[in-house]
């Protein structure tokens, strides 16, 4: 069950404040077990990539477009025979219908709220489509009947489901009137109509990703171990962009070519000491966005809409759906959100949820809402002016705490799963190395699909979970596999040992993290963590960390340690009559002298006084000490700039070595 945390809220709302719970399917759970009855003879690993040939030649597709496609639809993935939340299965992720209406689906423990609104963003395969639209997702039962197989194998068979993907292609295109041509750029519109979405914005989009796809290559490993490949074809260029016709009269906050919608969340006294369920600002004349939060709902999207319109529950600014990456917005970014656990980072950022449950990647985090999510924030970071970088585009699991007695309340969404490696290429901002592996600062980078830790807790506590590439690296005492895991005081200060469950953030950082190193031994790495040395085994045949170039803060001379924030509050002298000075609260962490942590951002301290309902933003109290924002562990944390020296890294080895980016004013 997720628990949402909203600022500034009176004690006796909060006694009352309903949580909804909700329960996923125990059918996603379960995966099939893959029959593969067809043997090529070929190379074990390349098995997936002679059956997209195969198919391609039975059906007349072009190869780029089947293997296009897949990519946009699973980027390749079989998720072993796991169906995704609308029912997708396999590499070709076609959707059963009558198997997902078979299935008890999640639903609210709590009934609807009284007068609330029902509204929903559209249908992704609704009834009463454009007559050239079809309004059906790529159905595996109409493709199982195209190649004469049963159901079933196209459920559990890569190369069953790959040849009803073809077979669905060529009836599509037949459907238009058009040849089964061999130049790709022939098989535009029959592309469009794959994923079975009514938006015309969105189907354009995905058309284009897909070529855009083509035009550039892809290749990687899937999670079976396959490797497949699409060369390059640069005489295949995506189509003019198209603009959702609904979008400027929605009044949203989207990027053009993506389907959008609005449902507001509530701006409402709830009595004389209370209100919700967000924060009137002026964004950015009276404070910066700094950074964007990613989260997952750990709900469906229906029980979302329902508790943002809730004025007794938190609230964030976007929704974005599993099944086609439609995005709702419910609050303008120039207003501040309850989304993070955080008042200082809602005050600074914007919050963007996402249609899942953590422990079920394969079932929920889609390639759709990966693509759709990156675009929107991509757009936002621009408009924002927000760095694209790990300190400023980060998950909710790597918010800071904002006192001490938090820290076992924040949250651990949207998890080890997360392909933040992706995320970032999809965002245009690819996470690499820009040093040698001498470096003295490191970016924790493993292979999405090769790096599997062991996690427990995905089906219950304790349980361990099926492999699974993962975002996620642990962190030991000392440089051995034995050695106990990294322990965090702050979430267990009864001293207990850190865990391998999936929701146990005490020894894990993730990829696209920066660290200082430490020490190493072997193929052992060590990074400062906490006020401490934490060991990752990092071997050169599959690194799990990069070197890299980046600012990094050390404790003045003469200082034996200094104290560790989570939030950057203004000095005593800033706040004007009226407004109580706030206490500050170090986290029960500290760096010691000779320790170093790095930093990309310098922030000045600033608060706001949210203790009433108003017609107007509360003013923001700015303060003239500055902070470094550094990463502290898996979450972020502030020191006084008075409190360090800010170590600037070596020159450049050479032409092709990125610059680091200074921390802002």
């Amino acid at each position: 069950m997720r628990k949402r945390v909203a600022p500034r809220v009176s004690s006796a709302v909060r006694g009352h404040r309903r949580i909804i719970c909700v329960t996923a399917s125990a059918a996603l759970l379960v995966p099939l077990l893959i029959d593969r009855s067809i043997d090529t003879g070929g190379p074990a690993d390349q098995r997936l990539q002679d059956d997209y040939t195969a198919a391609a030649d039975e059906y007349h597709v072009p190869r780029s477009i089947v293997l296009g496609v897949s990519y946009l639809q699973s980027r390749w993935d079989s998720h072993p025979g796991t169906p995704s939340v609308v029912g997708g299965y396999g590499p070709m992720h076609l959707v059963d219908t009558r198997a997902l209406q078979d299935r008890r689906t999640p639903r609210r423990s709590a009934s609807p709220l009284p007068g609330a609104a029902t509204a929903e963003p559209p249908a992704p395969y609704a009834a009463g489509a454009p007559a050239d639209r079809t309004g059906q997702p790529a159905d595996l039962r109409r493709a199982a009947s195209l190649i004469g197989l049963p159901a079933e194998r196209l459920r559990a068979d890569d190369a069953a489901n790959v040849r009803g993907g073809a077979a669905l292609l060529a009836a599509a295109q037949r459907s238009l009137g058009k040849p089964l041509s061999a130049n790709p750029a022939d098989w535009w519109d029959a592309v469009a109509r794959f994923p079975g979405t009514t938006d015309s914005a969105a189907a354009a989009t995905y058309a284009n990703d897909v070529f855009e796809v083509i035009h550039r290559g892809a290749h990687r490993t899937t999670d079976a171990g396959q490797r497949v490949a699409l060369a390059a074809n640069p005489r295949v260029r995506p189509h003019a962009p198209r603009t959702s016709g609904a979008q400027g009269a929605q009044g949203v906050e989207c990027p053009a070519g993506v389907a959008c919608s609005w449902l507001s969340a509530p701006y409402v006294r709830i009595d004389e000491d209370a209100y919700g369920n967000h924060d009137l600002a002026d964004r950015p004349k009276d404070q910066r966005i700094e950074y964007i939060v990613i989260h997952d709902t750990e709900a469906p999207l229906s029980s979302m809409l329902q508790t943002i319109q809730d004025p007794e529950e938190a609230s964030w600014h976007y929704s974005i759906r599993s099944s086609d990456g439609h995005i709702t917005q419910h609050i303008k970014t120039k207003d501040a959100a309850w989304h993070s656990g955080n008042q200082f980072v809602n005050g600074r950022s914007i919050g963007v949820e996402h249609e899942g449950f953590l422990r079920h990647p394969d079932a929920w985090y889609t390639e759709e809402m990966y693509r759709s999510s990156a675009r929107l924030v991509r757009y936002l970071a621009k408009k924002y002016q927000v760095p694209l970088d790990r300190q400023h585009i980060f998950g909710h699991d790597n918010v800071p705490s904002p006192t001490e007695e938090s820290i076992p309340d924040m949250h651990d969404d949207p998890g080890p799963f997360w392909d933040w490696r992706h995320y970032f290429d999809l965002l245009g901002a690819p996470l690499r190395g820009t040093a040698g592996p001498d470096s003295d600062v490191v970016m924790i980078l493993p292979d999405y699909a090769r790096n599997t830790p062991r996690f427990t807790g995905c089906s219950s506590s304790g349980v361990p979970c099926a492999p699974h590439g993962s975002s996620a690296v642990h962190l030991h005492t000392e440089p051995a596999d034995n050695a106990p895991l990294i322990q965090d005081p702050g979430r267990r200060p009864d001293g207990d040992d850190s865990t391998e469950d999936v929701n146990d953030l005490g020894s894990r950082v993730s990829a696209g993290q920066t660290f200082a190193v430490a020490d190493r031994s072997g193929e052992w790495t060590a990074i400062w963590f906490q006020g401490h040395k934490g060991w990752f085994r990092n071997p050169p045949s599959n690194p799990v960390a990069v070197g890299t170039r980046g600012r990094t803060v050390t404790p003045k001379a003469g200082l034996s340690e200094i104290p560790v924030f989570g939030r950057a509050l203004p000095e005593g002298a800033a706040y004007p009559d009226g407004v109580d000075e706030q206490s500050e609260s170090p986290l029960p962490y500290t760096i010691s002298a000779g320790q170093r942590y790095v930093t990309q951002s310098r922030v000045l301290g600033t608060y706001v006084d949210r203790s009433s309902f108003g017609e107007s933003p509360a003013p923001v109290v700015k303060g003239e000490e500055a902070y470094y924002e550094i990463q502290l562990d898996h979450r972020l944390a502030y020191v006084r700039a008075g409190d360090v020296d800010v170590v600037n890294p070596p020159a450049a080895a050479g032409p092709n070595v990125a610059p680091p980016q200074a921390p802002k004013p």
